[in-house]
């Protein structure tokens, strides 16, 4: 007769296993998330290349997939590590390409590599044509590693990083446009060894179709030290742009990307938009402060009535001030504005602009008279003709140009084709050679005239006998302050938009200087007409001939 001790017995290790079972089965039941990034750390054999890989899909900026980007990153950061450690040769799977090579540290040329997007990097001979897609190495690279030891292994990975947000970083915003090009990521490994500041840079070859006039390629790397997870830094690198290549130089080795990029995205759009608004707003103030002072001076002094050349001075800054008080009311505008009325605004903008480079070549025009020419000025009506041609032949080009609708909105936008700035403007169909007659082309005649004539005087100003002749001089930054103040009329300021492709330095320098023009064109004007003792027994003969020579000729 079995006893109950011994049917408990019997039943412990069924209740145990039932326990373990019971646990067992608990476990198998949790989801194991793999983009969290912690249960294939370390393993990285095919069938956790790919169960990771798929991170590369799940974790979007949405956030439906709960993600580590900064333990997935760092995953594939090791995986050159592993390659080159272990005995492996050749990686050849959708998403990774990968090749590892024993490589003599006494080699006698530099290695070239393919990196074909469908195919396993390999060696490659000189042929641009044929393998337009390469990473040079250099040999003193090699050689600089002959005294620690003979042979090393390179690790050279082709990675695709697909449409998420991993290897994206805080530096590229993906509202923007902007996107790592072809998801394409480029690793350069070692192993274990540091390799940095490089006396001859490395070279990574990526081919591409022609960028949107908008956009702009940027050879960079995957700074993991860079933020929280990580972000994309340019230093040590530069960049070589051509049609259809870029050249990458860079004197590490890491993972390299080329971004493309929007010349202008939505946060420099809005940092320039309000520099400009500030400048203007200042410019604005002072262009008013130097038409009260020539009404001021005018009711003060008789004789100031006759002077042509401050009656030249205010109507330049009443079209840089009507100017820049349309750009306020274009800007201020959202894209709601009817085409029935953002015709006009277009059409008054584009034509205070075309005034205001008008009377700066007028500028230009009576001081090539006043310093230059000198004799035989006469005019009849003098001041009268110069608001013609201020005032009147703009007028001609825009109603030449309005009668051929080209005003209406017009739109910056990035690479997704969203719109990052929208105003009236020539609008977004309008024929290529009108706006670029009637704004370019008229802009360049001006300044390649008020050029010259600001290079004739600057020399003339410079080269001018003075009371001291025979003695030593010193600098003559009179001289220098008056040709400075002189380029403020000419419009100086606006000859820095040929340096805005450079890059978005020059964009901010040219942004700032141009919208501040009327408050150094109000400094010019209050020191010519407000000068000192000192100044007027010593001004130089520039300032002189603008207060003397210029009676109206009325």
């Amino acid at each position: 007769m079995v006893t109950a001790r011994t049917l408990g017995i019997l039943f412990l290790p069924l209740l145990l296993l039932r326990a373990s079972g019971m646990k067992t089965s608990r476990n198998v039941e949790q989801p194991r998330n793999v983009c969290l990034g912690l249960i294939n750390e370390g393993k990285y054999e095919s069938f956790h290349l790919g169960n990771t890989a798929d991170c590369f899909t799940k974790c979007r900026q949405s956030g439906n997939e709960p993600c580590d980007p900064e333990s997935l990153q760092r995953y594939w950061l090791k995986y050159e590590f592993y390659l080159v450690e272990n005995q492996t040769k050749i990686v050849n799977m959708s998403f990774v390409k990968a090749v590892v090579q024993n490589v003599s540290t006494n080699i006698s040329e530099d290695l070239l590599f393919s990196l074909t997007p469908s195919q396993v990097p390999r060696p490659v001979t000189e042929n641009e044509h044929e393998h337009p897609d390469r990473v040079r190495l250099p040999r003193s690279l090699f050689e600089s590693l002959q005294g620690s030891r003979p042979v090393v292994r390179l690790a050279i990975t082709v990675l695709d990083i697909g449409p998420g947000n991993l290897f994206k970083g805080p530096k590229l915003s993906l509202e923007d446009g902007s996107s790592v090009l072809n998801n394409r990521l480029v690793g350069l490994s070692l192993g274990n060894m540091s390799v940095s500041r490089l006396a001859e840079p490395l070279e990574i070859t990526f081919s591409h179709q022609r960028p949107p006039s908008n956009m702009t390629f940027s050879c960079v790397f995957w700074d993991a030290t860079k933020g929280p997870t990580g972000d994309w830094s340019s230093t040590g690198c530069s960049t070589e742009l051509s049609t259809k290549r870029t050249v990458c130089r860079c004197d590490h080795l890491t993972f390299f990307a080329l971004l493309l990029r929007p010349i202008l995205d939505q946060a420099t759009v809005q940092d320039l938009v309000r520099i400009s608004q500030a400048g203007c707003g200042a410019s604005m103030i002072f262009l008013a402060f130097t038409v009260v002072l020539y009404a001021a001076l005018r009711f003060y002094r008789q004789r100031f009535k006759s002077e042509d050349a401050p009656k030249v001075h205010v109507a330049l800054s009443v079209s840089l001030f009507l100017l820049n008080l349309t750009f306020f009311i274009n800007i201020g505008h959202g894209p709601e504005q009817s085409d029935a009325t953002c015709w006009p605004r277009g059409a008054i903008f584009h034509y205070f602009l075309l005034c205001t480079f008008t009377w700066m070549g007028l500028e230009a025009f009576h001081l090539y008279l006043l310093v230059i020419k000198v004799f035989n000025t006469y005019f009849g009506h003098y001041f009268l003709k110069l608001s013609l041609v201020g005032w009147g032949l703009p007028a001609l080009i825009v109603i030449g140009t309005g009668s051929a609708n080209s005003y209406g909105h017009y739109a910056i936008r990035d690479k997704k084709n969203m719109v990052t700035l929208e105003l009236c403007w020539f609008h977004e169909k309008t024929n290529v050679a009108a706006f670029y007659v009637t704004v370019h082309g008229y802009f360049i005649i001006i300044s390649l005239f008020s050029a010259v004539v600001l290079g004739l005087v600057a020399w003339k100003i410079f080269t001018l006998p003075t009371a001291t002749a025979g003695k030593e001089q010193g600098p003559n930054w009179k001289g220098v302050l008056t040709v400075l103040s002189l380029s403020s009329l000419v419009g100086v300021t606006w000859w820095l938009a040929i340096l805005t492709p450079l890059g978005r330095s020059t964009i901010y320098v040219f942004a700032l200087f141009n919208s501040l023009q009327g408050v150094f064109i109000f400094c010019w004007f209050a020191v010519l007409y407000f000068p000192s003792r000192t100044a007027v027994s010593s001004s130089s003969g520039t300032a002189r001939a603008d207060q003397v020579h210029t009676t109206s000729h009325e």
